[in-house]
């Protein structure tokens, strides 16, 4: 890029860039790839309302969402975020040990307004919120505007 071209762009612009081009050299294209998804979040909402986190556990159902990042938080090994698909918002639950250290990576440095497709297990979190346990992490989308 440009050096004239990157005097145009904020800091934040600038970093988004910068990890759009780490994407690229994990062999990891920012912008497309086909995702088959299992459910939106809306459904699973539907079809768990009635299940409290024991059911949910022994049921031991899995799915595949994807959707906007809008929330991130968490440190370490674990982290918490959102993701809204066109029905809603569904929180996944990433664990350093459950989806290994590339797929972590990957969510650790997703900036919010990137699209996600998540795989794993139906779980409710013990404040009661259906979440996806993940166990791998797709890239679908870079966002480079915040």
């Amino acid at each position: 890029m440009s050096t004239e071209h990157m005097e145009e762009l904020n800091d934040q612009q600038i970093v988004r860039r910068e990890k759009m081009a780490a994407l690229r050299e994990q062999g990891i294209d920012p912008f497309g790839k086909r995702f088959e998804r299992t459910a939106n979040s809306q459904e699973l909402k539907d079809k768990f309302a009635e299940l409290d986190k024991e059911q949910l556990h022994e049921l031991n159902e899995t799915a595949t969402i994807a959707g906007r990042l809008v929330t991130k938080r968490g440190k370490g090994k674990v982290g918490f975020a959102h993701l809204q698909d066109r029905e809603g918002q569904i929180q996944i639950y990433v664990r350093k040990d459950a989806v290994g250290e590339e797929n972590y990576e990957i969510f650790k440095k997703a900036d919010l307004g990137d699209f996600l497709g998540v795989e794993g297990e139906v779980m409710r979190t013990d404040m009661g919120e259906l979440s996806i346990k993940a166990t791998h992490i797709t890239h679908l989308s870079k966002a480079l505007r915040p």
